[in-house]
This record gives C-alpha cells, sequence and structure tokens, in this order.
C-alpha cells in the first residue's frame, strides 16, 4: 500500500471511529431522555392526581392512548372555588422554585434551548432541567395550561449536554448531543419518533430549513428514547381518531379556507402570548416569583367562569372532539374556547410559570379546526367530508403557522394520531398557513437562517473562501509593481537603507532575467541590524529565503490556511506555468480587506434579492 492509500485509509478509520463514539453518546441520550420522560410523565400525573382530582374534584378527560396512572374515578365531589387557590398555589410553587433556583428555566423551555444552542454551544447548567420539571408538574399539575415538550425538551438536551462537557467533546459534538436530547425527549413523551427528531431540526430556524447535521444523530436518539418511553406506557398513539379520508381534491378549497384561518389564529395567539409576557415583565413590579402565581389565578378565574376544560393540557377535550358528532350548536363554544386556551396558556406561561406551548398549540388548532370544518359544512357550498377532519389537520397547521416547522408538525399529528389518510391535505394547510406566517413566531430566539448561527459562521467563511480564486484578488489588486524588489547582487547596506524607508515585511529578489528567486525578510534584516562588518560580505542572494506560494487557481481558503496555520505574514503569488513568474503579494491585511469587501458584495446581492 502506497503513503497516499495509507493516509486516506487512516482518515476512515478515523471518521469511522468518530460515528462511532458519536452514536454510542447518542444511544445513551435516547436512553435518559426515555427515562426521563417517564420520570417526568408520572410525576405530572401524580400532580393532577393530588390537585386536581383529590383536592378540587375535578375530573379532566384524557386522550384514550394515554390513561391516568393515578385516578380516584371522580371520588372527590367538584369544588369549583377551588378553581381560583389551586392554580395560583401551584403559580407560586413554580415561582419559588424557578427564581430561587435557576431563573433560566422560566417560560417555555424549547425556546431556551434553541438559544443555549445557536449562542452557548449547547452548555446548560445541570441543574435546569431538574429545576424545569418540577416547576412545570407545580404549573401544569396544578391547572395551570402548558405543555410537556418544554420540560422534556430541556431534559434531553441537558444530558446531551452534560455528555460533551464530561467527555470533553468538541462545541460542535456536544451542540449535536444537545439536540439529539431534545428530540429524543419530545419523540419520547409523545410517542413520536421520527416527529420529535426532525422537530429538534426543524424549529432552530424560521425559513423552513433544517440543521442537517443533527438529524440523524436525532433520530437514533429519539428512536432509543421511544422504545424506554413505550416500555411501560404502550407503543399506541396518543389520541384516537376516527378512520378519515382524503378522496375529492374540491376539499383543498376549504382546507385553504382553514389555512388562512389558522394563520390569523396563530398571528393572535404569539401576539397575545409575547404582550401578556412583556406586560408581566415590565408593568408589573412585584418580586418574580409571584408573578406566575396571579398568571394562575387568571387562569383559574377562566376555568371558573367560562370553560373548565381550559385547565392543564386540556388533551381530554381534544380527543373528545374526534368521538363526538360536531354540528352548529359547537361553533360557538369551539371558537370561546380556542381564545381561552390563548389566554390561559398566556396567562400560565407567559407571567413566568413553567411549562411547553406545543401542547396548548394543538389543542387551540384542534378547536379552530373544529369550528371553521362546521362552519364550511354547515353554511356554505364548499365541500366537506367530515368537519373532525378539520380538527386533525388544524393541529398541525396553527402549530406550524405559529412556530415556523411546517413539516416536522405535520409528521407530529400524524404519528400523534396514528393517522396518516390525511397527509396530503395536512401538508397543504400547513404550508400555506406557514407562508401566510413567516414573520413571526412563538420562539423568539429562532434565527432566519444558516447564515445567522453563529456555529455555522466558519462553515459559511470557509465555503465563501473556497470559491473565492486568488485571480480574482489579483484583478481587484493588480501586480505586484508597488513592492520594492532586490537583485541577487543587492549589498547589506542598499538592502538596510530600502528596509529603513519601506513598511514592506518583505522583499522579492528578481534577477536581471526577471526571473523570481525568492525573497529577503524584513524581520531578518532587522536581526542584523546590529551586526558591524557586513556591508562588504553580505548580499540578498545570502538571505534568500522560499517563501509560502500560491498560484492564481488555488482558493483563498489555502491563502487563509497558509497565513494562519503557517504564521506567515504573507504570500506570494507565483504563475502556475512559470514557478519564477512573480505575479503578487498577499499579506494579512490584503486579505482581511479582500475578504470584507466580498461579502459586502454578497450581502448587497442578497438584498437586492
Amino acid at each position: 500500500m502506497d503513503l497516499k492509500k495509507l493516509a486516506q485509509h487512516i482518515k476512515i478509520s478515523e471518521r469511522n471511529l468518530y460515528l462511532g463514539r458519536l452514536f454510542v453518546f447518542c444511544i445513551l441520550v435516547g436512553i435518559v431522555a426515555g427515562l426521563g420522560a417517564i420520570f417526568f410523565h408520572g410525576l405530572l400525573d401524580l400532580a393532577k392526581f393530588i390537585f386536581l382530582e383529590k383536592i378540587m374534584g375535578y375530573v379532566s378527560g384524557y386522550p384514550l392512548g394515554e390513561p391516568p396512572i393515578f385516578s380516584d374515578h371522580g371520588a372527590t365531589p367538584l369544588r369549583r372555588w377551588l378553581f381560583f387557590i389551586i392554580p395560583t398555589l401551584g403559580g407560586l410553587l413554580s415561582g419559588l422554585i424557578v427564581f430561587s433556583i435557576a431563573p433560566e428555566a422560566e417560560g417555555h423551555g424549547t425556546d431556551a434551548a434553541i438559544s443555549a444552542y445557536h449562542h452557548k454551544g449547547g452548555k446548560v447548567r445541570g441543574r435546569v432541567p431538574w429545576v424545569k420539571i418540577i416547576a412545570s408538574a407545580f404549573t401544569i399539575g396544578t391547572g395551570g395550561s402548558g405543555g410537556r415538550e418544554g420540560p422534556i425538551a430541556q431534559i434531553g438536551s441537558a444530558f446531551g449536554s452534560m455528555l460533551g462537557k464530561w467527555f470533553h467533546l468538541s462545541r460542535k459534538e456536544r451542540s449535536i448531543l444537545f439536540i439529539a436530547g431534545l428530540g429524543a425527549g419530545i419523540g419520547a413523551i409523545f410517542r413520536a419518533p421520527l416527529a420529535g427528531a426532525l422537530f429538534a431540526s426543524e424549529v432552530l430556524y424560521k425559513n423552513m430549513e433544517f440543521e442537517h447535521e443533527v438529524l440523524v444523530p436525532t433520530i437514533l436518539s429519539s428512536i432509543i428514547a421511544y422504545s424506554v418511553f413505550a416500555i411501560p406506557f404502550g407503543w399506541h398513539p396518543l389520541f384516537q381518531t376516527p378512520s378519515f379520508s382524503f378522496h375529492n381534491p374540491l376539499e383543498l378549497i376549504s382546507y385553504t379556507v382553514l389555512a388562512l384561518a389558522l394563520a390569523g389564529a396563530a398571528w393572535i395567539f404569539v401576539k397575545l402570548f409575547y404582550s401578556t409576557r412583556d406586560f408581566f415583565l415590565l408593568k408589573i413590579t412585584l418580586p418574580p416569583h409571584v408573578k406566575p402565581a396571579i398568571g394562575g389565578l387568571l387562569s383559574g378565574a377562566i376555568a371558573f367562569f367560562i370553560s373548565q376544560d381550559t385547565l392543564a393540557t386540556s388533551y381530554g377535550f381534544l380527543q373528545k372532539l374526534f368521538l363526538v358528532q360536531l354540528d352548529a350548536s359547537w361553533i360557538l363554544p369551539l371558537a370561546l374556547f380556542a381564545l381561552m386556551k390563548m389566554a390561559t396558556t398566556s396567562f400560565s406561561i407567559g407571567s413566568g410559570g413553567s411549562g411547553g406551548v406545543f401542547g396548548p398549540s394543538v389543542v387551540i388548532g384542534g378547536a379552530v379546526g373544529g369550528v371553521v370544518g362546521i362552519f364550511l359544512h354547515e353554511y356554505t357550498f364548499l365541500y366537506v367530508h367530515d368537519p373532525r377532519a378539520f380538527i386533525m389537520v388544524g393541529m398541525a397547521g396553527f402549530f406550524a403557522a405559529a412556530a415556523n416547522t411546517p413539516v416536522s408538525t405535520v409528521i407530529m399529528v400524524s404519528e400523534l394520531t396514528g393517522n396518516y389518510a390525511l397527509l396530503p391535505p395536512t401538508l397543504w394547510v400547513s404550508i400555506v398557513a406557514f407562508v401566510f406566517a413567516r414573520k413571526f413566531s412563538l420562539y423568539e430566539n429562532q434565527l432566519d437562517n444558516h447564515l445567522q448561527a453563529p456555529t455555522h459562521t466558519g462553515e459559511f467563511m470557509e465555503q465563501i473562501l473556497e470559491n473565492l480564486k486568488v485571480k480574482e484578488y489579483l484583478v481587484v489588486e493588480g501586480p505586484y509593481q508597488n513592492y520594492h524588489s532586490f537583485r541577487p547582487e543587492t549589498t547589506f547596506e542598499e538592502m538596510l537603507k530600502a528596509f529603513s524607508h519601506l513598511s514592506q515585511t518583505v522583499f522579492p529578489v528578481i534577477d536581471k532575467d526577471n526571473r523570481f528567486l525568492g525573497v529577503v525578510e524584513a524581520a531578518t534584516l532587522r536581526k542584523l541590524l546590529g551586526e558591524k562588518g557586513l556591508e562588504a560580505l553580505v548580499i540578498a542572494q545570502d538571505l534568500l529565503v522560499k517563501p509560502h506560494s500560491v498560484t492564481p487557481k488555488d482558493s483563498m481558503l489555502k491563502v487563509m490556511e497558509l497565513l494562519v496555520e503557517k504564521d506567515a505574514n504573507e504570500v506570494v503569488i507565483l504563475d502556475e506555468k512559470d514557478p519564477q513568474k512573480l505575479l503578487g503579494f498577499i499579506t494579512r491585511n490584503d486579505f482581511v480587506d479582500f475578504y470584507d469587501r466580498e461579502m459586502m458584495k454578497l450581502l448587497g446581492k442578497e438584498q437586492k434579492k
């Protein structure tokens, strides 16, 4: 085996070792995320049993794929007056835990995870997931409106981050494990392994872009986490739905109306959520840990006066919608429920309480879908096969619009319901709703695209430099005639004179036939300044060195590598056909100036587009 093949074999072996190690870590992340999902699910169910069922006497419905672990089947009489007290108490306990131990755990956890990935290299404090779990159990378990994806996302991602720290992994590897943990947690607790992985890589950006390098590791972790979680809780989907079908393309017109309605509803929800957050943050001057109690009180008041179905996750109410016959009498109650669910989620989470926003979003979307489906079916000539199908499609379309995640949300809802027959209209509605809702998002820390991601700055710089050729630099900068050059016989005294009057770091040496022989470095002349008797002994020929060189066909990336890795002050440009023909120089300053100019050109082109 020759040297070239041996080097290639070593590179392949190193690559396989890297992938093997990464996959082992992904499996570990999946196991921990699955166990974390089991723990959180059990803790949340216990909190709901104690606070809602045993103390308040409120028995919420449940999705048929996820019966409660603890239940006394309505043995405690309903005490409606506790609707004001229990959610308030839960908000207070959540606020005390969060703001005393880990303030960064307040609000919805997925957005915090997005920020940690983009700006902190996937680093989070080890206490954050535990604080998030307990605080979310108090918030949701006492009736606060929130989802489970935020807490479980932080559990999985935090363990991925900790693995990276314990094993001294690179920033890139740690970031991959961080997102793998995020997707694994979501894939486990919603029994949606593919959707969890896709969501984790899609939710990072607004413009329907995926973080491709994390996708395969995240799928691996998500499958493991799902398998661990499903061992005690079963393999069936979360919701049971009728056997919907899509067999009339005319129904796409009705679904288009739904998409527009969902985009508008998503805009209302996002505006309400962040207006509420800003009001609690800026206008209410009480201590931070008290604010979630106020949010809990307001949520409890809505449950008391308007709809108790808005308490906690509301998954039971959503399940009920799939099992009843919907007629015109449902329109106003569903519309009111959707608005009140928006309000309770904004109060519960926007006040500083702990929980996710995916769960409430799919419930709100289902309600909006039901309203549109019933209305079109009862009062218009547009074709609607079954209004309940609009509930399922609405679940996906609403969150796709609110979170800028059209692809993963479609798969998520399909896996949540085990129903893939409505994939075509669900995709249609999600993409149309996403297009109309691109300018806002539930996740403030999403970036527009990869170009804005700090994690990819080096990669994009490398790609740009790879595409820029040295010949383009020569066109801009011109030949080297501004450089003072020496002849091979130039005396030491003449060289010192030129050195003292010019700021060049190198002096090219050119013979009488205009052939480039090498350079004399200014640093060498500086070292010899104090030496006496060299005037008659040393000429330029004696001080010649071979500089680092490139040709016009080489990329500017090679120039950067020479300047940085070889610690060169300048790089010589030589003709590729005649290596003794000097074409120019590139100094460090020249390189930076040229790169800045090219970047400005690229940005100008993007803005024109």
